[in-house]
């Protein structure tokens, strides 16, 4: 057995059920920040001017694709988190982003600024790797169909 499926096999066999409302609560707050992302696409454009990384067309058009790209990861992985429909997966396609904001965005701004997002940026960063270790839990989606099929 390799250390992976060693990893797995623990987290599906040691899930608390109040572990569940921290799951949902997760995928609440990724389907928050993914229309947040999409209500201020001007402050990413803003910061992208800042840096001068939008100088060309290229960059201009893959940034684009990326801003997409958050915004779907943020919205189809909340959504899957909270319902527990393939956590692991969505938690390790969002785990870049989460990186992304924690230390090449939130960082430049100060820690301690009055409503500084950084925070909910890193619990959220941890939260993504508990569940991408611990698994979906009792009460999901994917643990019912597993048992109707199997």
């Amino acid at each position: 057995m390799t250390t992976l499926e060693k990893i797995r096999f623990w987290g599906d066999h040691h899930n608390p059920k109040w572990l569940v409302f921290f799951r949902i609560a997760l995928g609440l707050a990724l389907i928050w920040k993914g229309i947040a992302f999409i209500l201020n696409l001007n402050v990413l454009a803003d910061f992208l001017h800042d840096t001068g990384l939008t100088e060309s067309i290229s960059a201009s058009v893959s940034i684009s694709v990326l801003a997409d790209l958050i915004i779907a990861l943020h919205l189809i992985g909340g959504i899957c988190i909270a319902f527990g429909l393939r956590t692991r997966l969505f938690c390790l396609l969002n785990l870049p982003v989460l990186l992304g904001a924690v230390f090449l965005i939130s960082l430049k701004q100060s820690v301690l600024k009055p409503y500084s997002e950084i925070w909910l940026s890193i619990i959220v960063l941890v939260a993504i790797i508990g569940f991408l270790i611990e698994g979906n839990g009792q009460f999901a989606v994917e643990h019912d169909v597993q048992e109707t099929t199997g």
